[in-house]
């Protein structure tokens, strides 16, 4: 299976799938997070070889552009100076870079069509990895569910304890709607990162402002004679 192949094939399963399918879901979410990490890697290599491949054939087309303005220009230049041979020497050198020149713009057409392509895989992959960090504390407080349920079953047995067992499954099963809660607003607060310039700022805001009432206090002592 191929690295986004792959990458697809761990979004797109169902939670509920990893869980019957997993003996311990949890441990294969951060299974699949380490591989997805290096394919990421690789993927990364892979894009940064094309993207250099399509400057290179970028700065060939701009150059053999270059050749052919600059014998289009001598050849009218020779021929205003009567010069006619010289002035047909620079067209067959223009013809020829022209050309050449096509053929180029054909070769970094290429380029750029493989480069645009490989970058849109690195940045699914990117929002890939992204989506299954926020999705895998979820999961985990799935299996920590089963299991605390699992246990409950097993201390379950006896007739006479069964509203004891049914009241420790619902609070397990509130804790769980919390930690799920909890996990999805973890998920989308990590996306807005505190702006430390502007957490300095306040520091150092509340700091003036300490030493402003500190200021006044003094003064006021002074004014009432309580400075003594």
């Amino acid at each position: 299976m191929g690295i986004l192949d792959r990458a697809a094939s761990i979004i797109k399963a169902n939670i509920n799938d990893l869980l019957d399918k997993a003996e311990d879901p949890a441990k294969m979410i951060d299974q699949y997070l380490i591989e997805m990490q290096d394919d990421l890697a690789q993927v990364k290599r892979e894009t940064a070889g094309v993207m250099a491949e399509e400057q290179r054939s970028k700065r060939a087309v701009e150059e053999c552009s270059q050749a052919v303005a600059k014998y289009d220009k001598l050849a009218r230049t020779a021929l205003s100076a009567g010069e006619e041979d010289d002035a047909r020497t620079f067209l067959r050198e223009k013809q020829e870079h022209e050309a050449k020149l096509a053929s180029l713009q054909e070769s970094y057409a290429s380029a750029k069509a493989n480069a645009d392509k490989m970058r849109e895989m690195h940045d699914k992959l990117v929002d890939d990895i992204n989506e299954l960090k926020g999705r895998r504390e979820a999961v985990k407080a799935k299996v920590a569910v089963a299991k605390t349920t699992e246990k409950v079953n097993k201390m379950t047995s006896g007739a006479d304890k069964m509203a004891d067992s049914m009241g420790a499954f619902e609070r397990m099963e509130e804790k769980a709607d919390r930690m799920l809660d909890e996990a999805n607003a973890i998920s989308q607060l990590s996306s807005r990162a505190a702006d430390p310039l502007a957490q300095l700022e306040d520091k150092y805001a509340s700091a003036n402002q300490d030493a402003g009432v500190e200021d006044e206090l003094a003064k006021l002592k002074r004014e009432m004679g309580l400075d003594q």
